[in-house]
């Protein structure tokens, strides 16, 4: 709350209200804006709330502050508001560390260059929900109306329906005449391409790394874990490590890939069994520690009686015990690409759609046994 009782988090209405009056031309041909004495009167919250909305604003490219003359409305506004402004859209932004990493850097890179960002519904990156599609539909329908210069979309995974929905989105972005970028996955089932930019780490290479890196633990039954409706980049890891396996002449046994919800009982009973492979390479980091959790509850020892690895290299995969093997997604070059990719679809619509993957590395820590004497 402010000083005034009302919720901080009105900065971005604030910032929206002036935006509007700003590219209306409200404020004439000098542009001089209210001060903020007067905007702290006229929507009744604190000083530091109105000065955030106008810093907004600012990054966006809309305002500009003399100093000693006050904050002045850019006569090239709206311009700038076709061509200097670009959004995110990340569902899971809220709770997927890697994506906070990567829109992090895709920020300060906007303002190197000049541009302004939307993070999703706000301009504020924490102030975000996950979102479900509804509320992502409402957000293409408001970039398209903002005249957003281009959108990087992470499509949505782990809920039904996400593939028609992503493509209908994607889709409507671009028949707006706004360029989008693919974020980490694609919006069709592995191993098919969608025409449209992807950006992400090469996932058949990290699956492929854990899994010969087991191998020459002196693990041959290997098991894959993940949860159901995953993004199209488990399956490419999926297929990694069964390339792993191909190449050493082993044949995975039957049911060596496990689909389920670590809350069906059932489904952890079939990981957690007497029956124990000798590694479990799980689609992501949290999948991992929510295995290892079990696998601790039901006395089952890591490394010792099964190795578990995971995939992201998220910050707890040192916390948990044993810490995590992993692979580690290259959040900064990851972003460095995305925001290359942006930049030559903006100069030139016409090209082709490319996939631009980013090597992996492999992490490698305690919970593999690599270091077991």
């Amino acid at each position: 709350m402010d000083e005034l009782g009302n919720p901080s988090v009105r900065f971005p209405e604030i910032a929206r209200q002036l935006r509007e009056e700003v590219l209306s031309g409200r404020y004439g041909a000098e542009g001089r804006m209210p001060s903020e004495a007067q905007l702290v009167r006229r929507f009744g919250v604190s000083r530091p709330t109105v000065a955030r909305a106008l810093r907004v604003l600012a990054d966006e490219g809309l305002l500009e502050r003399r100093a000693g003359s006050g904050t002045f409305a850019r006569q090239d506004a709206k311009a700038r508001t076709t061509s200097k402004l670009l959004a995110l859209l990340v569902p899971g932004l809220g709770n997927t560390e890697i994506f906070q990493l990567i829109c992090g850097e895709l920020a300060s890179l906007a303002r190197m260059h000049d541009y302004g960002l939307v993070w999703g519904g706000s301009d504020v990156p924490r102030l975000d929900p996950d979102l479900s599609l509804q509320q992502t539909r409402q957000l293409c329908a408001q970039f398209i109306e903002r005249g957003v210069a281009g959108v990087f979309f992470a499509p949505h995974e782990l809920v039904k329906e996400k593939e028609e929905a992503n493509r209908e989105m994607a889709v409507m972005l671009r028949e707006a005449g706004i360029p989008v970028i693919l974020l980490d996955r694609d919006l069709t089932p592995f191993p098919l391409r969608s025409d449209f930019d992807l950006v992400g780490i090469d996932n058949l290479a990290g699956g492929y790394l854990l899994a010969e890196h087991l191998l020459k633990l002196g693990c041959s039954n290997i098991h894959f874990v993940a949860r159901p409706l995953s993004a199209p980049t488990v399956e490419a890891r999926i297929a990694g490590v069964r390339e792993a396996l191909a190449r050493r002449n082993v044949e995975p046994e039957a049911g060596w890939i496990h689909i389920g919800d670590f809350e069906d009982r059932k489904f952890v009973r079939s990981l957690t069994g007497s029956r124990l492979p000798d590694a479990y390479v799980c689609a992501n980091d949290h999948t991992a520690a929510q295995l290892m959790r079990e696998l601790h509850q039901a006395r089952i020892q890591v490394p010792q009686d099964v190795r578990v690895v995971g995939f992201d290299d998220v910050k707890f995969s040192t916390l948990v015990t044993p810490p995590l093997t992993t692979v580690q997604q290259p959040c900064r070059e990851i972003a460095l690409v995305a925001f290359r990719a942006m930049m030559d679809r903006l100069a030139d619509a016409t090209l082709p759609a490319c996939q631009l993957t980013v090597p992996p590395r492999l992490v490698i820590r305690d919970s593999c046994g690599a270091y077991l004497k």
